[in-house]
């Protein structure tokens, strides 16, 4: 029996979907470990938190109280403690700016391999970890060697726990040295508004690099009109300037929830993918019939974009 530990993530008094998604990944290999869960939290609400992180299938759920927001100095000292306390073989955190900061820390405080952005789990006397190559294309599966590992998760690869538990809820005292805390969140900058919120969108119709020029934005734009659609974009078109950065979804932009996402000339790298996986439907246009984005398509267009946008707007308005 090899026991998991999950540790969850909040932001601002809220706690985060993925922590919700790592509860339902860490049960899944508990399960095949037979060991037992355990979720954490460290700082913030911490009474509150561990309230929404009992859910079925989390046998422990260890509180640490101190300070209001992530700290990666706090975090890895807290987190190192904690596995060594219940022993865990394995340790779970988010695929998320928090979690790429502090995992590797804590792996090699720990001496524990560290497998990253993980988006399946198997466990039959020894742990395989899939992961994604070349931009989304292909699926690898790595066996790791060593009884213990540190593994951050990909957001929105396991559905959110949504059942309730009866978890044990534990204070942890973690011992943590001041003298060591080097960093410290002095307040948080919020991407500038601008002229609409995506995040609140229901309708999206966005682009990406296939656009080739910036000139050829509008095309977009007419169509998004056409359909009273609100426009976004993937990363490199907001990188060129050629779209402010409130419109851009993904890891680094806006994670947006709309009933139709109509992505045009995205590839769906895994950063764009992660923050608009949870669109109701979602529609892809792109010349190449192996982009990833294909994957999570309900419906797909293999075609050259300057083509059938012309056609989509002109059906559109008759």
């Amino acid at each position: 029996m090899s026991d998991v530990l999950a540790v969850a993530e909040h932001r601002q008094g809220e706690l985060r979907d993925v922590s919700l998604e790592l509860v339902t990944a860490g049960r899944d290999l508990a399960e095949q470990t037979g060991g037992d869960l355990h979720v954490a939290v460290v700082g913030g609400a911490v009474d509150e938190y561990a309230d929404a992180l009992d859910r079925e299938g989390v046998d422990a759920i260890h509180t640490v109280a101190h300070g209001d927001e992530f700290n990666h100095d706090v975090s890895t000292q807290a987190v190192e403690q904690l596995v060594a306390a219940v022993d865990a073989a394995f340790l779970l955190v988010p695929h998320s700016v928090n979690g790429m900061d502090y995992a590797p820390a804590v792996a090699a405080g720990l001496d524990r391999p560290l497998a990253t952005d993980v988006v399946g789990l198997d466990y039959d006397d020894g742990l395989t970890v899939t992961r994604e190559l070349y931009g989304g294309k292909v699926e690898g599966t790595v066996d790791v060697e060593d009884d213990w590992a540190v593994l951050t998760v990909r957001p929105a690869e396991w559905p959110v726990a949504e059942e309730p538990g009866d978890a044990t809820v534990e204070s942890f005292d973690a011992s943590i040295d001041d003298g060591a805390v080097r960093t410290t969140v002095n307040g948080f900058e919020e991407v500038a508004g601008g002229d609409v919120d995506i995040g609140e969108a229901e309708f999206i119709v966005s682009v990406g690099r296939g656009i080739d020029e910036e000139e050829n934005i509008a095309l977009i734009e007419d169509l998004a009109d056409a359909l009273g659609a609100t426009l976004a974009a993937s990363r490199p078109i907001v990188d060129n300037g050629w779209l402010p950065k409130n419109r851009q979804v993904g890891q680094s932009g806006k994670v947006v929830t709309p009933d139709v996402y109509i992505a045009i000339g995205i590839s769906g790298a895994v950063q764009h993918v992660a923050g608009m996986k949870g669109a109701e439907t979602i529609v892809a246009i792109n010349t190449d019939p192996d982009a990833p984005i294909f994957d999570i398509a309900d419906y797909g267009i293999v075609d050259d974009l300057f083509d059938v946008v012309p056609e989509l707007i002109e059906t559109v308005e008759g």
